[in-house]
């Protein structure tokens, strides 16, 4: 992702307690709870004053009976509180953290493609996973802490007052030196973190790409390297993890040295003459635990800082990422239907300001029922020119137009529904093939059309052979079925689409005899009566296109009919002679006038 204008802490939290807003009962409650569970352990230490010198010096008989009642009824209240707090702050944040995964989730599907070209996927999972439940630390986890944390010592404090100012005021020396840790740690908390949340998206795409290549990272003994690749990564993550962990472990030493040095001091002068007298073994007491009650409480107020500072890194890049532009959608028009023609004017592309331009000057119009292939050596800019159409990239000079509107003054939606896509990486997802088939804004077809369609893409040849038919699963990414059974699934889909605008990207590339056989007589079905833009590298399967257009750096070098093409001898020509000759018997696209 671009870099982002550096925000305040104070900024990100109050956007992140923003999430909790529709919460605040819940969040009432459990503030009533902590609030409960502090003054608990503050009442409990100003009641050792009172049994200690009424039950052992005094021997108070009313003493002797309720004391034992109300430690009983001080914790039972205090166990409800912890309770209540507890299951508010998790009922809070595991909402929190849905509404941040639901709204990263749905922004993902509103980017635009140049965002997914950039970043990793480890990277974009890693926010929905490690960085959205850290984002749970800061919402809740922490504020609990921080309150339940604070009011103890302030109750505490009270009790200390109540049994001795002059000794209290030493507790004077504690503040400025906690106050320049807790500052000094949470600096190099909020550091560490933002470190933190990037390598673990670098871990989460190492994982992936190993798992997901595991059959070439076997044939190809790779198994040493993406080893040492993810110890590399994950000893990284390691290493900030210590980090932090040192960083508390100091922060909490140094408390306790300081707690431990003004306990000396409160000692020292409570067991000078004057005071001496003053002050009662129960109040002597009731102080000393106070003060020893504040110093756990003191320790997790300054180690609370790893999670807060860790939690708001989080929610610093994931706000980051919802503050991303989506795709530019700010057309008025509908297109309701495609009827003349697609067209491109002038159309320069740069995928970004250092990259070399990828179209350069491209001039084409493609009339309504015409078949274009478009042809041409890897990265002759084939592949970007049919990206234009759906609106995947913007062009970065020049326009694209539908009926002499340029593809931007209609809303996306409109375009897309238009438009159908068959690519040679088919995309399936891990549901039954009638869901595959009617995906999206198809869901509603009924079961008939869903098997006229894949009966049409010469898919139910497989189907019917499946113990479920086509409620049968794909498995994740079709891995259940063939290269060729997934390329006719797809085009059931686009059949069943029926768009006027089809989009072929090499479909029937890199399969078997039989395959290509029964998938590209189910593409001349498909094509009929739609406008097609074909992406060709076997040039034998377009040889009767309307026109090819061949380009080479991202220019167009020749443009005509295979026989015109053929008869001047140029590039075209060159491309033909070079593949196979028995390419000339494989199935061709049949253009019906």
């Amino acid at each position: 992702m671009s870099a982002a204008p550096a925000r305040s802490g104070l900024a990100i939290y109050l956007r992140l307690l923003g999430y909790t807003r529709r919460y605040w009962p819940v969040a009432i409650i459990a503030v009533v709870g902590m609030v409960i569970d502090a003054a608990c352990m503050g009442v409990f230490a100003r009641a050792i004053k009172p049994m200690l010198d009424n039950l052992f010096i005094s021997h108070d008989k009313v003493w002797i009976f309720w004391m034992p009642i109300i430690i009983v009824a001080i914790f039972f209240v205090r166990s409800i509180a912890m309770y209540v707090t507890d299951y508010g702050t998790a009922y809070i944040g595991r909402g929190v953290v849905q509404q941040l995964r639901q709204q990263v989730f749905d922004h993902y599907l509103h980017l635009p493609s140049a965002f997914f070209d950039r970043e990793s996927s480890g990277h974009q999972i890693a926010r929905i996973t490690y960085s959205s439940e850290q984002v749970a630390q800061a919402s809740t986890d922490a504020v609990k802490i921080a309150v339940v944390d604070g009011l103890t010592v302030v109750f505490y404090v009270i009790v200390m007052l109540l049994a001795s100012v002059r000794l209290t005021l030493v507790l004077l020396v504690m503040v400025p030196l906690v106050g320049a840790l807790v500052a000094y740690v949470g600096r190099r908390y909020r550091r560490i973190s933002h470190r933190i949340q990037g390598s673990m998206g670098t871990v989460t795409g190492v994982v992936e790409e190993a798992v997901g290549a595991n059959r070439e990272v076997k044939v190809f003994g790779g198994q040493r390297y993406e080893s040492n690749r993810f110890n590399k990564v994950s000893d990284q993550t390691r290493k900030l993890a210590l980090k932090i962990a040192a960083t508390n472990g100091m922060a909490s030493s140094f408390v306790q040295l300081i707690a431990a040095i003004t306990l000396a001091i409160i000692i020292y002068f409570a067991t000078r003459h004057p005071m001496l007298t003053q002050l009662s073994p129960g109040a002597f007491t009731s102080l000393i635990l106070a003060m020893g009650g504040i110093l756990p409480s003191l320790k997790r107020l300054t180690t609370v800082q790893a999670n807060l500072q860790r939690g708001l890194a989080a929610a610093d890049e994931i706000f980051t990422l919802i503050d991303l532009p989506g795709e530019r959608d700010d057309g008025r028009t509908e297109l309701a239907t495609f009827a003349r023609e697609l067209e491109f004017r002038d159309v320069h592309m740069r995928y970004s300001e250092d990259a070399k331009p990828a179209l350069r000057g491209v001039s084409l119009a493609c009339v309504r029922g015409s078949v274009t292939a478009l042809v041409g050596r890897s990265g002759s800019g084939k592949s970007t020119l049919a990206s234009l159409i759906p609106r995947f990239y913007e062009p970065t000079a020049g326009s694209v137009r539908i009926d002499g509107h340029a593809l931007g003054d209609y809303t996306l939606e409109s375009l897309r529904r238009q438009i159908a896509w068959v690519g040679q990486t088919v995309t399936l997802f891990d549901d039954s093939i009638a869901r595959n088939i009617a995906y999206g804004a198809l869901a509603d077809a009924s079961e008939a059309d869903i098997v006229a369609a894949a009966e049409a893409a010469n898919a139910m040849e497989f189907i019917r052979q499946l113990p479920d038919g086509i409620h049968s699963r794909v498995g994740e990414g079709g891995a259940l079925l063939s290269g060729g059974q997934r390329q006719r699934i797809a085009i059931a889909r686009a059949l069943l689409k029926n768009a006027p605008i089809l989009i072929l990207d090499e479909a029937t590339s890199a399969l078997d005899s039989e395959s290509e056989r029964l998938i590209q007589d189910a593409l001349n079905r498909l094509i009929r009566d739609r406008t097609v833009i074909v992406i060709a590298h076997r040039l034998s399967t377009i040889e009767h296109a309307d026109q090819i257009v061949v380009l080479d750096r991202g220019l167009i070098v020749e443009q005509g009919t295979h026989a015109a093409l053929l008869a001047r001898g140029g590039d075209y020509a060159m491309l033909h002679r070079m593949q196979f000759k028995d390419d000339s018997a494989a199935p061709t696209f049949a253009v019906e006038n």
